[in-house]
């Protein structure tokens, strides 16, 4: 990461004076993997962090996975989901672990409080200490599993000794391997690292993974193959459009944003301030090919005032949003309040850029 990929995208004020700055970098490109607009350098690499679930859930899919377990779009949707840890969204996975035949106990996934904030405070008045299905990631672990148990029953059992998580497990390398070619690379072209949850995750250029949202919102333009591929792509654009709850949970932006926009695109978020989305063809009007967007805030943006506000900014900038849609959206940006702490209104955060479209 070098300061010469990343320029001013998200200004705080207090009082008439710029008091911080948020860089950044911003990718759009369409289903064909032609950059259409971008700011600071689309070529900038990082690691997508939870972004990269919708793709890590295609391998699964695409070997049958949904049909031999019989798992509801819901079901899906968690595999995908960095979810809030509601009681429901425990539910959820526990439903998918009893279809696979795996346990909450084979999760490596690690531990930590509901990030919904009301399911958390319960535990906390019972005493009760989260286990591994609260942890935001525990569908997609599950799912991971389920992958494993998938290979057994199809006669071809996992080497003993590696874990499910383990970057030389079959289903890990083949999950490598499919989020590689999704976004127009090479595996070897792919930086592998370990995630907050302990699996594999992936660090390439913003204008690569911007083409694999595009393409896992239209297979068919994006010429997805084998054709089973192309039919998970499918699975998950659709579960992901039609459970946004299951996604995120409560007031979380991916589901709050997939919610207002009703079927136009789908959201996944990722630590460290990054965001993906993927727009359907048609999202701009008829005819209007698919469209991925990648976002990266340099410093993480770890109170999430700056990534979801940008991303707010890059769909009014790309026409994506309606005036109903921003005003909807408007606790997300893309201009927010600053308040004190006796919730004064002191200045503002605001977006600083205007993406710099390509000749058509």
């Amino acid at each position: 990461m070098t300061e010469s990929n990343y320029l001013p995208l998200y200004e705080l004020t207090r009082g008439g004076t710029v008091e911080s700055i948020h860089y950044g970098a911003i990718a759009v490109v369409d289903v064909t993997g032609k950059l259409v607009a971008s700011y600071g350098n689309p070529e900038a690499v990082t690691y997508l962090r939870s972004s990269a679930k919708p793709f890590q859930a295609l391998p699964f899919l695409e070997h049958g996975g949904q049909g031999m377990f019989n798992l509801t779009p819901r079901e899906v949707a968690l595999m995908c989901a960095s979810h809030s840890g509601t009681e429901e969204h425990v539910a959820v996975a526990q439903s998918m672990q009893v279809k696979a035949g795996v346990t909450e106990a084979d999760l490596l996934c690690g531990v930590h409080y509901p990030i919904d904030e009301p399911t958390a405070g319960a535990l906390k008045e019972r005493q009760q200490q989260p286990t591994p299905n609260y942890h935001n990631c525990s569908g997609k672990h599950t799912g991971m599993l389920a992958f494993i148990h998938l290979r057994e029953l199809v006669g071809q059992p996992v080497e003993e000794g590696l874990t499910y998580i383990d970057a030389s497990n079959p289903i890990q390398r083949e999950i490598l391997h499919t989020f590689a070619d999704m976004c127009g690379l090479s595996a070897d072209r792919v930086s592998v690292g370990v995630d907050g949850c302990s699996a594999p995750n992936f660090a390439i250029p913003l204008k690569n993974a911007a083409i694999g949202f595009a393409r896992l919102c239209d297979p068919d333009q994006g010429d997805v193959r084998p054709v089973e591929r192309a039919v998970a792509c499918q699975t998950v654009t659709s579960a992901m459009i039609f459970n946004p709850d299951m996604v995120g949970g409560p007031g979380r932006f991916d589901t709050r944003l997939m919610e207002t926009v009703q079927g136009k695109l789908v959201a996944k978020g990722g630590a460290e301030g990054y965001q993906g989305i993927g727009l359907l063809a048609g999202a701009l009007g008829k005819d209007s090919p698919a469209l991925g967007i990648a976002l990266k805030i340099s410093d993480g943006d770890l109170k999430s005032r700056a990534a979801h506000a940008v991303a707010v900014e890059v769909l009014r900038q790309i026409g994506v949003l309606t005036e109903d849609e921003l005003g909807v959206l408007s606790e997300f940006g893309p201009i927010q309040p600053v308040f004190n702490w006796r919730k004064l209104v002191v200045g503002e955060g605001r977006p600083c850029f205007q993406l710099k479209f390509e000749p058509t």
